[in-house]
């Protein structure tokens, strides 16, 4: 709690204007912050707080905090909701959620944009733009949330943040395509790419159901079947990648 009272001791009185804009940024998340300068810090680039005279009067402390504690809720949601699923899964997942490429783009749309804080050279340069500054700033408000009203509260800004994005990356992963996968895998054992072929449609013309095989190295698998041609390809895909992961010599080809 010492970082509270550093704060209130060496930050300026905020603005009329500048409480405006947190009570609005607060508002538009559903959050209450009891200490208002704690949030006003999370968006203290490094390159203001330099040119105010205290190079301390910035997010990096926080956004270090904060890194910490989104590592750990998102960790601990994917042990939870995926207790199915291996490890290297959710540490794929993990990974593209809390990348920067993530992080920067929540940023923007919850507006953490508008409300940095940057010195003139940074503001010139488009640092409000800049992906880096953007998701250091998402950690840093998490790390102000979780001193301010602790780990629960933050737990439930991070996760209703967050489990959209960790959604979108399983579905991604899961229609991922089977195909790419399998062709990756094919083409660094083989330098070909596998051959898919329709053997059979059956049912009437509104709800007709496809037939796909697929031959790797002169070895056909399948037929899988799905409600369009891309759909069984992805399930045949999918069959021959299940029964190649059981061969040991082709995991180091993934």
């Amino acid at each position: 709690m010492n970082e509270k009272k550093s704060i209130n001791k060496n930050v300026n009185q905020l603005s009329f204007q500048r409480k405006e804009q947190l009570f609005s940024f607060q508002k538009k998340l559903n959050i209450t912050f009891n200490n208002l300068e704690l949030l006003d810090m999370a968006f203290h680039h490094r390159s203001f707080a330099n040119e105010h005279g205290n190079f301390l009067l910035n997010n990096e402390r926080l956004e270090f905090l904060g890194d910490s504690v989104l590592g750990m809720v998102v960790a601990t949601y994917l042990y939870g909701a995926m207790g199915d699923h291996p490890e290297g899964d959710l540490a794929k997942i993990k990974s593209v959620v809390v990348s920067e490429a993530t992080l920067s783009d929540i940023a923007v749309e919850i507006g953490i944009d508008k409300c940095l804080s940057l010195g003139k050279g940074e503001e010139n340069s488009g640092g409000r733009q800049k992906k880096a500054i953007l998701a250091d700033a998402v950690e840093a408000v998490f790390g102000a949330y979780y001193l301010d009203s602790g780990f629960q509260k933050v737990e439930k800004l991070i996760l209703k943040l967050l489990v959209p994005e960790i959604e979108k990356v399983w579905e991604n992963r899961h229609h991922k395509d089977f195909k790419t996968m399998l062709q990756e895998m094919y083409q660094k054992k083989y330098k070909q790419c596998p051959k898919y072929n329709l053997v059979n449609k059956t049912g009437p013309d509104h709800d007709m159901v496809f037939w796909v095989t697929v031959e790797i190295n002169g070895k056909t698998y399948g037929p899988e079947k799905g409600k369009s041609k891309k759909e069984a390809e992805q399930a045949v895909a999918k069959q021959v990648i299940e029964e190649l992961e059981k061969i040991e010599d082709w995991g180091k080809y993934k």
